[in-house]
């Protein structure tokens, strides 16, 4: 109580300084706090698809805060298959993206005025498969004709078909397409409605092995291993905000790279991040999916040597001369570096492989 009194009395003036410098101090706490977080750049960023195993590194990028720590406010959002990431990019509804730089490639084409490019290559081999069953008479690629493919329109690994056919002299007027859309895809394969799927090979396989279909059953035609030599998803960017904000792109990427990197150090523990964002979701499927993704897509030969998220432009420069052979440029043919842009990407000595 003494001390109250004398607070009250003879130490006014003590009193009112202190209330002072409690004051500054606490507008200088928040000036440390809230500083950097008023000066975040926001980046809208869209998935090719939903919160599976592989969207891993960049849930793990925002859950340890890499992103923070590099002066971003990242929302990441699911879409419906490879197509969808780019247009949103290119409306600029989305800053960047996760997407297939095969379908970036036509879509530039189609779409002259809108110049989004790679910054980022993720998958070095493509997951785009098809997909089919040994009991519907399915080993090889020449056994889908006369036979009946479930294909969504929107689908990647669709968009690489007539590749595939021309590569593998299938005759495609043997082959019934059936439009499917991606929630039935795989049910109707199990259920015998089609004998093969077109898909991305870690979501059909595992999709598949969740429905009962014997794994000795389940073929998968790697589209990779059968003459279609294309790179596959990359994270792009709407070229405005490249212009605009050339740094948040590279602070992306520096946070995404930390955050793959702790996937393929533990793909155990990333995997708890799509958990946490998919009720349906379950840990040994998710993981599994996340695995194969590193394996056949993420962790090639290639990247080992080379590092992550850089491309060979010797190779992509063939993987578009490989797209012409089914797809009619209506302006003159890009090169690769008309579209993956290197100058975001961290050092090479940060990029390199484990």
């Amino acid at each position: 109580m003494g001390d109250m009194g004398d607070m009250n009395t003879g130490g006014k003036n003590i009193h009112g300084r202190s209330r002072i410098g409690l004051a500054l101090a606490a507008a200088l706490g928040a000036l440390l706090i809230h500083g950097p977080a008023a000066a975040q750049t926001s980046i809208k960023f869209s998935l090719d698809f939903k919160f599976e195993g592989p969207a891993a590194p960049f849930l793990v990028a925002i859950d340890k805060g890499y992103f923070k720590a590099e002066g971003l406010d990242v929302t990441i959002d699911t879409a419906a298959g490879s197509l969808e990431p780019i247009t949103r990019v290119a409306s600029g509804t989305y800053d960047m993206g996760f997407g297939d730089i095969n379908s970036l490639i036509k879509f530039r084409d189609a779409n002259p005025g809108t110049p989004i490019k790679g910054v980022f290559m993720v998958y070095n081999k493509p997951p785009f498969s098809v997909v089919g069953r040994k009991s519907r008479g399915i080993a090889k690629p020449k056994d889908l004709e006369g036979k009946k493919l479930g294909a969504p329109p929107a689908d990647g690994a669709f968009a690489q078909w007539k590749i595939f056919v021309q590569a593998n002299q299938i005759d495609a007027s043997k082959v019934t397409i059936e439009p499917v859309g991606f929630p039935v895809r795989e049910p109707m394969l199990a259920a015998g409605q089609v004998d093969a799927i077109t898909g991305f090979s870690f979501s059909s396989y595992i999709n598949l092995k969740d429905k009962g279909v014997p794994v000795d059953d389940i073929v998968v035609l790697l589209m990779a291993d059968y003459g279609v030599n294309l790179y596959g998803n990359i994270i792009m960017v709407n070229p405005k905000f490249a212009a605009e904000k050339p740094e948040a792109v590279k602070g992306f990427l520096r946070a995404f790279l930390k955050g793959l990197k702790d996937t393929v150090r533990s793909p155990a523990t990333a995997v708890d991040s799509v958990l946490k964002r998919n009720d349906i979701a379950k840990k040994p499927i998710e993981l599994e999916r996340l695995n194969m993704a590193l394996r056949d897509n993420i962790l090639t030969p290639e990247v080992k040597t080379n590092g992550f998220g850089g491309v060979d432009m010797a190779r992509l420069d063939k993987s578009i001369d490989q797209i012409a052979l089914t797809y009619d440029f209506k302006n003159a043919r890009p090169k690769g570096a008309d579209v993956f842009d290197e100058s975001f990407l961290p050092s090479a000595a940060d990029r390199k492989a484990p």
